[in-house]
This record gives C-alpha cells, sequence and structure tokens, in this order.
C-alpha cells in the first residue's frame, strides 16, 4: 500500500513535468511555415477545410481545377468543365493582394498590383483563403440570399457556391471539392508575409501564453473578406461629391481591372479597347441604364439570368472605392 501510495505521486509529478515542457516547448519553424502550422502548434484546432495530408497528385488536380476549369481525375479522364463561361481566375488571384496583410484598402492594393502586374479583380485572392474564419460576408447576403448561410462558416460550401452560382457552372464532384480545397491548404499565409518583429517571433517562438499567442499571430492577417456593397451617386453627372478623379491612376485600374475581363479574348462577352470611341460611349451614358452607366456596372453589376450566363460581378467598396471609380471616369474624360 506504501509503495502504491508513492507509485501514485510519482505518477502525478511526472504528469506535470511533462505538462509544463511542452506547454513551453520551444516551436521551430523557418520563413516558409504556413501560419496554420504555427497555430496547431500553439493548441488551435485545425479547421474542417484542412488537408494537411493532401499529396501532390491532389494538390495539383485542384490547381488545374482553379486555373483551367477541368483537369485529370482519378480515374484518368478528363473531368467536365465547372462552368463553360468562367474560371475561378477569372475573379479571384492567386498571389498575395494587400502589402499588409491586416490592411484592406483598394488604394494600397492598387500600389500594389501595380507593383506586381496584378489583375485589380473584384473577388478577393484565393492565397490565404484557408486561413480565414467565414466566407461570402457581409452585404453579400444580398445578392445570394439564404444561399450565404452555409457558404459563410464554411469553406467548402463556399466554394461548392461559386462554383454552380458565381461561375454559372455546376457543383463540384466529391473528389474535385477534395482537391481544391487540397489546393487551398498549399497556398496559405507563411511567417514571412506577417511583418513579424523580432519581439513577436519571440512570443510564439518560446510561448509563455499560448492563447495570447495566437490572437497575435491572428491580428496580423485578414480573418475574413470584408464586402460593403456601394451605391451609385445621387447625381451621375457631378458624379461622387467632393472627389476629384485622378486620370493616371484612372489609366491603370482601366488596364489592371476592366481590360482584365473585357480585353479581346477575355472572358467577358463585351469588347472594350483604348479607342476615344470606347470612352465617349461611357461619357454619353453615364446617367443612362445599361453595361456603359459606369456606376451602375461597377455598384450592383448584373446578373446571370434571362438567358445571359456571362455577366459582371459587382464590387465592393473594399475592393474599389468611390475615389478610384471617379478616377477611372477622369480616364475615360481624358482619353476621349
Amino acid at each position: 500500500m506504501h509503495n502504491r501510495k508513492w507509485s501514485v505521486v510519482f505518477l502525478l509529478v511526472f504528469c506535470v513535468l511533462c505538462w509544463g515542457f511542452n506547454k513551453n516547448k520551444s516551436i521551430e519553424y523557418s520563413e516558409e511555415t504556413a501560419i496554420s502550422v504555427i497555430l496547431h502548434e500553439l493548441g488551435e484546432p485545425l479547421p474542417k477545410h484542412a488537408r494537411p495530408d493532401a499529396d501532390e497528385a491532389t494538390i495539383k488536380r485542384g490547381f488545374e481545377l482553379v486555373h483551367e476549369g477541368r483537369t485529370t481525375g482519378p480515374n484518368g479522364k478528363k473531368s467536365k468543365y465547372i462552368s463553360k463561361y468562367f474560371n475561378c481566375t477569372s475573379c479571384h488571384n492567386q498571389v498575395q493582394e494587400d502589402p499588409i496583410l491586416n490592411t484592406l484598402n483598394p488604394e494600397s492594393r492598387l500600389e500594389y498590383a501595380i507593383e506586381k502586374e496584378l489583375k485589380f479583380l473584384p473577388a478577393s485572392t484565393f492565397y490565404g483563403i484557408a486561413n480565414r474564419e467565414s466566407w461570402y460576408n457581409d452585404d453579400y447576403y444580398k445578392k445570394y440570399g439564404e444561399l450565404v448561410k452555409p457558404a459563410n462558416n464554411s469553406l467548402a460550401e463556399a466554394t461548392q457556391l461559386c462554383a454552380k452560382v458565381c461561375s454559372s457552372g455546376r457543383y463540384l464532384e466529391e473528389w474535385e471539392l477534395e482537391a481544391i480545397l487540397a489546393y487551398y491548404w498549399s497556398i496559405q499565409v507563411r511567417v514571412k508575409d506577417l511583418d513579424l518583429n523580432e519581439s513577436e517571433k519571440a512570443q510564439f517562438k518560446n510561448p509563455t501564453n499560448k492563447e495570447e499567442s495566437i490572437s497575435m499571430l491572428k491580428r496580423k492577417y485578414a480573418l475574413k473578406s470584408p464586402a460593403t456593397f456601394g451605391e451609385h451617386p445621387s447625381n451621375f453627372r457631378v458624379g461622387y461629391s467632393n472627389l476629384e478623379g485622378n486620370s493616371e491612376r484612372g489609366k491603370q485600374l482601366y488596364k489592371l481591372s476592366c481590360m482584365a475581363c473585357h480585353q479581346a479574348g477575355g472572358v467577358s462577352d463585351i469588347t472594350f479597347d483604348y479607342s476615344p470611341l470606347t470612352f465617349q460611349k461611357f461619357l454619353r451614358q453615364i446617367d443612362k441604364s445599361g453595361n456603359y452607366n459606369l456606376y451602375d456596372i461597377i455598384r450592383h453589376g448584373t446578373y446571370a439570368d434571362k438567358g445571359k450566363p456571362r455577366y459582371m460581378p459587382l464590387y465592393p467598396k473594399e475592393r474599389l472605392s468611390d475615389q478610384q471609380v471617379e478616377d477611372l471616369r477622369a480616364y475615360m474624360k481624358s482619353a476621349s
């Protein structure tokens, strides 16, 4: 009985020591380490969409589905196109878009897009999409209604909504969804992207309070992509009050945004160019209904209905500001 008592005491002491050791053990990482790896080491459970064990073949299929709309399936046969009209890349970049990941500002994003020669697209990048915690946020319920409820808290459901509704396509088969989730997991935010100082790195490398370390890391990147639907100005001829357009900025927006879809051979069936006639058409219809009303088409977009599966997605204000709309108008006026 005496020996048994001391055995229990020894076991308890051993467990406490082990717990203390594990609680404060150093976390090994490099600049290329995915943020989810560090968060998991700190005690954060992996999300449902995590695919840490995905093989390269599955990730490759996901890459091809996103970029090309189809791939070679596990059965060795080519899959059907997800959509006849769009690929994911029609609306989503696949790389970092914002110079500071926790500051989503369309002006700084444009500067970054110019520097990196990125398209200035209406939807958020897929880079780091697996690190977010909600999707189809804020005002997207105004466009998609009840459809956003399952998509808001599930990356898998968000992907299915995008495949079927947003791309005027079809729902993904299970193996296709798995491949795309694996691809998302492969393009996570990395340590190098977070602009951490040495003190912040030490906070999670040798954590004394894991919850604080988790909070600190999550403050360094956006956990959601906000979406505020804007309105057109009350007077189309005047435009947005107290905002003066910058034609040089507008020229860059036209190139990286409008022409990303509307150039010859682009995803849209409406083609633009750089001729004065194109810009004059926009300016003549600045207060008329239709696809050439600059304010309406940017803020309200169009819908995939009435036999027109190709449509124009709207730009939330976080993706293109009122100032940038005026910049576009100023460029069209200067180039007409």
